[in-house]
Formats: structure tokens, sequence, C-alpha cells
């Protein structure tokens, strides 16, 4: 009797805990598998095309998912497309506060991972 009621508590608690579960690792998880895909095959490009190479990049994604939000990411790497732009409208990318500063945060979770993967 007492192990049957041990275990409903068990399922009652894990039920109302399971709404805040999914939202952390949403949370936790907010890049698309697409994006996480270009990164790695642009990663592997740059390593070489091997398992090994699979291994760190995939790592190196992870590292960066969890260390930048997927809106930051995705604004680091347009400034950082645009800001190779020549002339005016590129220099508009690199000057900005928020330009650098979106550099900034990805250049350090891109070192971090660099650290941590490879």
């Amino acid at each position: 009797m007492f192990r049957v009621k041990s275990i409903r508590v068990g399922v009652a608690l894990f039920t109302a805990c399971a709404p805040h579960l999914n939202a952390r690792a949403a949370d936790l998880n907010d890049y698309p598998t697409s994006a996480r895909v270009d990164y790695v095959f642009g990663c592997m490009k740059a390593n070489g095309e091997t398992q090994v190479s699979v291994q760190k990049c995939s790592c190196s994604i992870d590292v960066i998912a969890s260390l930048l939000p997927y809106d930051r990411y995705v604004t680091a790497q347009t400034v950082l497309s645009i800001s190779q732009v020549p002339g005016n409208l590129g220099a508009e990318f690199r000057t900005t506060e928020i330009s650098r500063t979106a550099l900034e945060d990805l250049r350090r979770a891109l070192a971090e991972a660099e650290v941590r993967c490879f």
C-alpha cells in the first residue's frame, strides 16, 4: 500500500512539474535545427570534413547556444555579414554601439566554444 501511494505522489509531482521542465528545455534550446546544421556545415568546411570535426563543430554550436540566445546570435551574424560590405552601408554596421556589442558577444561565445570543443 505504501509503495503504491509513493508512486502516485511521484507521478503527481512529475505531472505538476512537467510544464516547467518543458519550458526550461525550450529556453535552453531556442536554436532551430536548421541554424545548428548551417553552423555545423560551415564549421566543418573550415575544419575538415571528418567525423571528428562533426563532433567538435556540434559541440561548438551547443556551447554558443548555451551562452547566446538565438535572437542575439542572428543579430550578431547579420551585423558580421553586413559589416563586411565596403563603403557607407558597411560603416553604419561597423560603428554603432549595438553592432559592436553584438559582435563582442558572438566573439566571446565563439572563443568559449573554441576552448571547450577544439
